[in-house]
């Protein structure tokens, strides 16, 4: 008996080899920022089945297959299903959304993913924080551990929705027995983002606060997708610090950089950060300053303890968040057109900054004659 056509057998051979190895995954937020770069990742991985890619417009991935709808609509768990790992990255963290709106749309679409994925039958859920919920203060180790307690406040820009998001995230196992939750914590992110961390070096002087030990650790957007996909392929768990290794001093920002700094006191500094923020001048409030006053560095062993390293330096990083930001001027906080930044470098960012009691006295007066 001949034996069959070679053509014949090869495609016999496709028809009954197995399938692709590995898990189908879902991300929410894939059209943009981080959600964009991780989902190209992941198609591009051999050893992803299938991306299903959630957000609330289509993104430019064309091997992803696309589901348009709100993070927050129950009719998810339909589009979850068949999914074995679905990372939640549908965030919104911009300085000038308004904050009760930001925390419903952040917590609402945490809780509701968490949900839908346990009723999908999804086994992993990967959230992404921020190192900023460990909080930053004066007596924080160098570096923290990343079981190390969570004591930031809710002071900050977009920290309290973080903070419930830990919560969700240690109470889901619980109210869903079999899901697996696993929390990733980047330091200070740089490529294509923007918060009042990055903005703090499109200012003309770096602000210092008097008595303060800032130290700096920056996490690249390429390093966190990298640890990402680890926590996706579940070479990892748990609560995960990722970052670049080890931390810059203020003086050594300030020799990189080449930007001098404007040393106030903390009263003056907070003080007038607080009354800018409440009076709508400026899009942070005061709490994000002790950000850029005391260390909140951490180890990110846990990556390390599987093989993981980062593929940037703090050096590398910082460079490159200066190349981004060059041409752009922020004084406490709030991006100034060319005109504004013309008159603060002129004048210094110290009477910038001062210059808010002036601002704030005027208008209270002028509250007072309505």
């Amino acid at each position: 008996m001949s034996s069959p056509d070679p053509q014949v057998r090869a495609a016999r051979n496709k028809s009954t080899s197995p399938p692709p190895r590995g898990p189908v995954v879902a991300v929410t937020g894939a059209a943009s920022g981080v959600g964009a770069l991780l989902t190209e990742r992941l198609a591009a991985s051999e050893e992803v089945k299938q991306v299903v890619a959630i957000d609330e417009r289509r993104g430019e991935c064309a091997e992803a297959e696309w589901h348009i709808l709100d993070v927050r609509d129950p009719a998810i768990a339909d589009r979850l299903r068949g999914a074995d790992v679905v990372v939640h990255l549908a965030l919104d963290l911009d300085l000038e959304t308004d904050a009760a709106a930001r925390t419903a749309y952040n917590v609402r679409g945490t809780q509701t993913v968490l949900t839908a994925a346990a009723a999908a039958g999804v086994h992993r859920v990967v959230l992404c924080t921020s190192t900023m919920v460990y909080g930053a203060l004066p007596d924080n180790e160098l570096p923290l551990s990343e079981d190390a307690e969570l004591r930031a406040t809710a002071e900050a820009t977009g920290v309290g929705d973080l903070l419930e998001i830990e919560r969700l995230a240690r109470r889901a196992p619980r109210a869903h027995p079999g899901l697996n939750v696993t929390v990733v914590r980047p330091a200070v992110l740089v490529g294509g983002t923007d918060t009042a961390l990055t903005r703090y070096f499109e200012s003309p002087r770096l602000l210092v606060v008097a008595g303060s030990r800032p130290a700096w650790q920056f996490c690249h957007v390429d390093d966190l997708c990298s640890a990402l996909e680890y926590a996706v392929l579940e070479k990892v768990d748990g609560e995960l610090a990722v970052g670049c290794d080890g931390w810059l001093e203020q003086e050594e920002v300030e020799e990189l950089s080449g930007i001098r700094r404007m040393e106030l006191p903390s009263a003056v500094a907070l003080g007038a950060a607080a009354r800018l923020h409440r009076i709508g001048l400026t899009p942070s409030p005061a709490g994000d300053l002790a950000y850029t006053m005391y260390p909140w560095v951490v180890s990110g062993s846990r990556l390390h303890d599987v093989g993981w390293r980062p593929a940037y330096t703090n050096e590398e990083v910082l460079a490159q968040l200066l190349d981004e930001v060059s041409g752009r001027h922020t004084v406490a906080g709030r991006r100034l057109g060319r005109k504004d930044a013309t008159a603060a470098g002129a004048a210094g960012a110290t009477v910038a900054l001062l210059g808010a009691a002036a601002v704030v006295r005027r208008a209270r007066k002028a509250r007072r004659r309505i």
